[in-house]
């Protein structure tokens, strides 16, 4: 086995390299994978670090995805380190066995490569598969860049291996605008990963012959609801452990993350909330439309799952007016993402303003001057006191323009 892996202090590597990366630094046991658009990088880098001798893991190609997290379910539950990648259609034949590995409380960590989901078939980056999988009992971090898709991969492997957490971990990437797109990465020296995660230190693992335990057991109704609720209060109990497990990763490398990212939001008026690669062109509009004149600020969820209601609402507490932009079909209602954030606003005494914008389906561009309408929109409601358009929109659609959620016009 190779001896080391050099890494210059600076790379360029796109958010699938950098993610696979990570995975080589952490020294995963076992990646059980089946390829899929635009995540398949990440798998196949890592076959190949296995394959010359840079990790000493083993690599397993299965069927399908959902074979594939049944394996990683199988080899975390034996005390292994591990983890895969999946996208769309991959990460939603996986969904039944994401539910069997938070109930197990197994520690895997999963890179999702955010794809639209079919029909009609499309590889392009949204965020469908994201909220699909967002009440399935996973913690879920939100990579902005490459070098996120990195840096929260590493963090990813520190939260979930924790005993007070002991649950499994995603990390988001757009698909395509980070996933494929080549940018500066600083990656840590394979001996500063190597102190910052040490070993994985299993619970209860099935390799122990002296102290058998059962996965997967049956409770019905006289133990199936404790045993939720307490798997919740271990969720939501682990947002300690994530903001302890930032703390720590900024003292290695210079990076800071938070669970709830802020921009320009000291004095802000207006406000665009994000996730993913939106997050950077919302940053870019509002430092521009400042210089106009119009107090813009950008909201930004790092920690989507446990989602943190408590930060979102102290960073909107003295907003005027909020756009929460979905990049994910509704489905019949008003986006997932705008549910929550107007969740947290509604118990707040001043309440701010909030409308939904669905945008960037199956990877359409989300620009800067779409941004800068939207929050000029903003500051049109916060003018007027009241939402003076739609309560939804459909952001850069062609055609005819569509309002499913109306509001009275003042």
């Amino acid at each position: 086995m190779a001896e080391k892996y050099d890494l210059n202090e600076r790379e360029v590597w796109d958010g699938n390299f950098a993610a696979s990366q990570a995975m080589r630094q952490a020294k995963v046991d076992v990646m059980a994978a089946y390829p899929i658009t635009p995540s398949t990088p990440i798998v196949e880098n890592y076959g190949a670090y296995v394959a010359n001798g840079y990790v000493d893991g083993e690599f397993v190609m299965v069927e399908s995805e959902h074979a594939a997290m049944s394996a990683c379910v199988g080899a975390s539950a034996a005390g292994g380190r591990v983890a895969t990648a999946t996208s769309s259609q991959g990460f939603a034949l996986m969904v039944e066995v994401l539910y069997q590995a938070s109930g197990m409380r197994l520690p895997i960590v999963l890179n999702v490569v955010n794809r639209a989901l079919a029909s009609p078939l499309n590889v392009r980056g949204d965020h469908g598969d994201m909220y699909l999988g967002r009440d399935s009992g996973w913690i879920q971090f939100g990579a902005f860049n490459a070098q996120e898709s990195y840096d929260l991969a590493l963090c990813a492997f520190k939260v979930a291996e924790n005993h007070s957490v002991r649950l499994p971990t995603m990390v988001h990437q757009d698909g395509f605008i980070t996933s494929h797109t080549a940018q500066n990465v600083y990656p840590l020296t394979d001996k500063a990963v190597d102190d910052f995660l040490g070993d994985i230190k299993p619970v209860d693992d099935m390799l122990d012959f002296s102290r058998p335990v059962t996965y997967g057991a049956q409770t019905e109704e006289d133990w199936h609801f404790e045993h939720k609720a307490k798997q919740h209060k271990a969720l939501m109990d682990s947002r300690t452990v994530i903001d302890e497990v930032f703390e720590e990763f900024a003292k290695v490398s210079g990076r800071k993350y938070n669970r709830v990212e802020s921009y320009d939001m000291e004095d802000a008026e207006v406000a665009i909330v994000g996730l993913g690669t939106t997050v950077e062109t919302a940053r870019v509009a509002a430092k521009e439309l400042r210089k106009e004149g119009i107090k813009a600020g950008v909201v930004a969820i790092r920690c989507f799952r446990p989602f943190p209601f408590d930060l979102v609402r102290d960073a909107l507490e003295n907003v005027k007016a909020v756009a929460v932009t979905d990049r994910s079909s509704p489905g019949g209602a008003m986006g997932a993402f705008f549910n929550e954030v107007s969740a947290a606003l509604y118990s707040t005494p001043k309440r701010p303003l909030v409308t939904n914008f669905i945008y960037g389906l199956g990877g359409r561009d989300f620009s800067i001057e779409e941004a800068k309408r939207i929050f000029k929109e903003q500051k049109a409601h916060a003018d007027a006191g009241h939402i003076t358009t739609d309560i939804q929109q459909f952001s850069g659609l062609r055609g005819p323009k569509l309002g499913y959620f109306q509001t009275k016009r003042g």
